[in-house]
C-alpha cells in the first residue's frame, strides 16, 4: 500500500503543470514529513503558480522569530475578507498542526489544495484558508520520538509551543502569541467553518477516523440541524472510499479498559471545537487514528478535506445565511456547561481481540491487543447530552470595573467582542454583584495558570462604578463568548483561569488578641448571637474545631471586616449604564 500510494503521487505530480508544489511527505512515499522551511516555499510557489487564486499571507510571528503562514485560494478570485463578503463566499478555514507532531493535516491540505486547484469545482463556491501548520515553534522541535505512540512518520514535530504551552487549550484564554495570531485570522475572515486537523492518542482499534462537529449537541439551537448534516455528509464521503468514520472520540471511559466503553461529550471552549460555535459559527474536530500508518492516515485526512470543501461548496451559502441568522438572535440564557445523562446504548465497535493481565512492571492492569485477529466489540456508548449549568444572560450587559478595564479590553478585543468606556462613573448603580461562597484553587497550575473552581451567586446590590471602566453589551454577535469569559463559575472564564485571583485572597486581617476582645464585647452586648454562636459549636464540629474561624465568626461582624472579599469585580446589569 505504502509502495502504491508513493507511485500515485508522483505519478499525479509528473502529470501536473505544478509538479513542482509536491511534497516532501510525497516523494519519501509517505514515511517522512517535511521541515517548515518547505510550508514557507510551498506557500510562495502555489502562490506564483495560480496567481489569480492563491495568496500567501503571514498572519503573525511565533516567540522564536518565525513567519506564520496562511494560503487563501479560490478560484472565484475572492482572495480578500472584502471581497469574500462583497460575493456572499463562506469561508472554510483549515488548519494543521495545533499539536505539530499531528502532523497529516500539513501534507494532505498541501496535496488536496493542489488537486482541487487542479479543476474547476469546489473552490469557486467559497474561500479555503489553510494555515498548514499552526504550533510553528513545536514542528521545528524535530525528532524520532516526539510521539511515541503513533506510527509514523519518521520525525515529526512537538505537541506543544516554545513557552510549552498546548494551543488546543488556549482558545478562551488565548495565552500564546500563536493563538492571538489566530484570533486575528479569525476575525479577519470569520470563516463558517473551522476544521482543526489531529491525531489521536490512546488504544488500538480497527476505526481510522473520527469526525465531531459544533454546533450538534451545543451552540445555538437553529444551527444544530446543519451542524449534524455536515458532520454526516463527511462520515459518509468517508465510509464511500472505505474509511471507517466515527462521530464520537474513541477515549474510553475508563482508561486503558475497552470493556468500559465511550462517553460522548461538548468541549469547553479551551478548545477549538468548544470555542468555534460560541462565534455562531461551524467547528469540526478531525482525529486520525494514531496506531495507522501515515500514508494512511494522510489519503483519509486528504479525503476529509475534499469532503468538506464538497459539503461547503454546496450548503454553504445556506448554512452562512443560518449563520448570520444567528448573530442577530438574542440571547437569553446560555448552558456554561453539558453532561452526558446515565442512558446507555449498546455500539458495534470494530476493535481487535485483547486481554487484560496484571503487568510485573506497573503493578496495574494492563491491556494487549492483537493486531492479527480483528474483533467486533459491543461496548456501551452514552451519548445523550443535556446541559449542565444554565445561566440567564443579563437582562443588558456587564461592567467591567476601570481597575480591571486595560487587560480585560485587550483580551475582549483579542476575540473581537464588542465594548464600550464609560466617560463619566455611576454611583450606587442597581446591579448584580457575584460573591463567592467557596473558592478552591487547584493544586498544581494549568498551561502556567492556577485555576480556581468558584461557587457563588448572582444578588443584586447597588455598587459604585468609576469612569474608564467598560460596558459589555449581550446584544452582540459574540455574546455566548462574553458570557463564557464573564461568567465566573464558567469552565474556561477569565475567572477560572486565574485572572481574577485577587480578588478571592483576603488582605486585611484582626490579630487573634483583638479578635478575643471584640468577640466577647460582642457576646457581652448580643443575647442571640451568644445563641447564635453557641449553636454553631454544637452543630458543626469543623467549625468547633478551627480557631480561626470561631474568631472569624466575629470579626465578619465588624466595620473592619472587608465586605469586598470574594466579591467578583464584573457586574451584570439589566439597563445601559
Amino acid at each position: 500500500m505504502r509502495r502504491l500510494l508513493a507511485t500515485l503521487a508522483l505519478a499525479t505530480a509528473a502529470a501536473s503543470p505544478a509538479a513542482p508544489l509536491t511534497t516532501h511527505a510525497e516523494r519519501s512515499g509517505f514515511t517522512q514529513t517535511g521541515r517548515y522551511d518547505e510550508v514557507t516555499q510551498l506557500c510562495h510557489g502555489f502562490a506564483r503558480a495560480h496567481p489569480r487564486h492563491v495568496r500567501c499571507m503571514r498572519f503573525g510571528t511565533t516567540p522564536q522569530g518565525r513567519p506564520m503562514w496562511a494560503l487563501v485560494a479560490s478560484q472565484s478570485g475572492a482572495l480578500t475578507p472584502a471581497a469574500a463578503r462583497r460575493a456572499g463566499l463562506p469561508v472554510t478555514l483549515i488548519q494543521g498542526g495545533i499539536h505539530a507532531g499531528e502532523i497529516e493535516g500539513k501534507d494532505a491540505g498541501f496535496l488536496a489544495l493542489r488537486e482541487q486547484l487542479a479543476r474547476p469545482g469546489a473552490l469557486k463556491q467559497q474561500v479555503l484558508v489553510f494555515v498548514p501548520v499552526f504550533n510553528v515553534d513545536g514542528h521545528e522541535r524535530f525528532g524520532a520520538w516526539s510521539r511515541p505512540n503513533q506510527r509514523g512518520p519518521e520525525q515529526m514535530g512537538w505537541r506543544v509551543t516554545a513557552q510549552n504551552l498546548n494551543l488546543n487549550r488556549d482558545y478562551l484564554k488565548a495565552d500564546a502569541p500563536e493563538m492571538q495570531a489566530m484570533l486575528g485570522l479569525l476575525r479577519a475572515w470569520d470563516p463558517l467553518v473551522l476544521v482543526d486537523l489531529h491525531t489521536t492518542d490512546g488504544a488500538q482499534f480497527e476505526h481510522d477516523i473520527a469526525v465531531m462537529v459544533e454546533p450538534l449537541h451545543a451552540g445555538d439551537a437553529p444551527l444544530r440541524a446543519a451542524g449534524r448534516a455536515w458532520r454526516d455528509g463527511v462520515i459518509a464521503a468517508l465510509a464511500a472510499q472505505g474509511a471507517l468514520p466515527l462521530p464520537f472520540y474513541p477515549s474510553f471511559v475508563e482508561e486503558d479498559n475497552p470493556a468500559s466503553g465511550f462517553q460522548d461529550g461538548v468541549s469547553s471552549p479551551r478548545y477549538s471545537l468548544g470555542y468555534y460555535p460560541l462565534r455562531n459559527r461551524f467547528g469540526m474536530l478531525v482525529e486520525t487514528h494514531s496506531w495507522r500508518p501515515y500514508p494512511h492516515r494522510v489519503r483519509v485526512t486528504r479525503q476529509t478535506v475534499d469532503a468538506v470543501l464538497a459539503e461547503v461548496a454546496t450548503h454553504g451559502r445556506d448554512w452562512l445565511r443560518a449563520a448570520q441568522a444567528a448573530d442577530a438572535r438574542p440571547l437569553t440564557e446560555l448552558a456554561l456547561t453539558w453532561r452526558a445523562t446515565d442512558e446507555v446504548r449498546e455500539i458495534d465497535f470494530r476493535g481487535y481481540a485483547y486481554t487484560r493481565t496484571p503487568s510485573d512492571i506497573s503493578g496495574a492492569l494492563m491491556t494487549r491487543y492483537d493486531e492479527t485477529r480483528p474483533q467486533v466489540w459491543r461496548v456501551p456508548l452514552r451519548d445523550r447530552l443535556v446541559p449542565g449549568l444554565v445561566r440567564a444572560a443579563p437582562g443588558a450587559g456587564y461592567l467591567v470595573p476601570a481597575e480591571h478595564a486595560g487587560w480585560v479590553a485587550d483580551k475582549l478585543a483579542q476575540h473581537g467582542v464588542r465594548f464600550e468606556r464609560l466617560a463619566q462613573g455611576r454611583s450606587a448603580l442597581p446591579a448584580e454583584a457575584w460573591r463567592a461562597g467557596r473558592v478552591t484553587r487547584d493544586a498544581a497550575t494549568t498551561e502556567g495558570r492556577q485555576r480556581m473552581t468558584l461557587t457563588g451567586r448572582w444578588a443584586a446590590e447597588a455598587r459604585d462604578v468609576p469612569a474608564g471602566s467598560l460596558f459589555v453589551p449581550i446584544a452582540q454577535p459574540l455574546a455566548a463568548l462574553a458570557m463564557h469569559l464573564l461568567e465566573p463559575d464558567a469552565p474556561d472564564s477569565l475567572a477560572a483561569w486565574g485572572r481574577f485571583a485577587t480578588a478571592f485572597e483576603p488582605k486585611e486581617y484582626m490579630e487573634a488578641y483583638v479578635a478575643e476582645q471584640v468577640a466577647r464585647e460582642q457576646l457581652a452586648a448580643s443575647p442571640a448571637l451568644r445563641d447564635e454562636f453557641a449553636a454553631k459549636l454544637r452543630d458543626d464540629p469543623a467549625f468547633a474545631a478551627d480557631a480561626k474561624a470561631r474568631l472569624d465568626f466575629f470579626y465578619r461582624r465588624t466595620p473592619s471586616w472587608d465586605e469586598r472579599l470574594n466579591l467578583y469585580p464584573v457586574l451584570r446589569v439589566d439597563r445601559r449604564p
